[in-house]
């Protein structure tokens, strides 16, 4: 029997809760922001691909309703596409 290979394939813990709140959808990032890839199963649009669920990357800009992201995919740069439903802001540590 084929294995299915669809885009939310083997991501079933990932893709575990979240819930919609208007919040998170109108939440606005300066470009140069940190942020960190945590998909929201709630919201199908503007979700990257669960391979890039908890990894960092950088804003650079924003296209329509949707944020490009950076992230470093081993030695290669990449670009997603992301709604703010699927980003989180990283807290700045202040060194002591």
């Amino acid at each position: 029997m084929k294995h299915s290979k669809g885009f939310k394939s083997r991501s079933r813990h990932k893709l575990r809760g979240g819930r919609f709140s208007i919040a998170e959808a109108l939440k606005t990032l300066s470009d140069g922001a940190r942020v960190i890839v945590k998909i929201n199963p709630a919201v199908h649009s503007g979700m990257p691909h669960p391979k890039y669920h908890g990894q960092q990357g950088i804003v650079e800009g924003k296209r329509g309703r949707a944020y490009l992201v950076s992230i470093n995919d081993g030695n290669k740069g990449k670009t997603l596409l992301t709604r703010p439903e699927h980003l989180i802001k990283v807290k700045d540590q202040v060194e002591k």
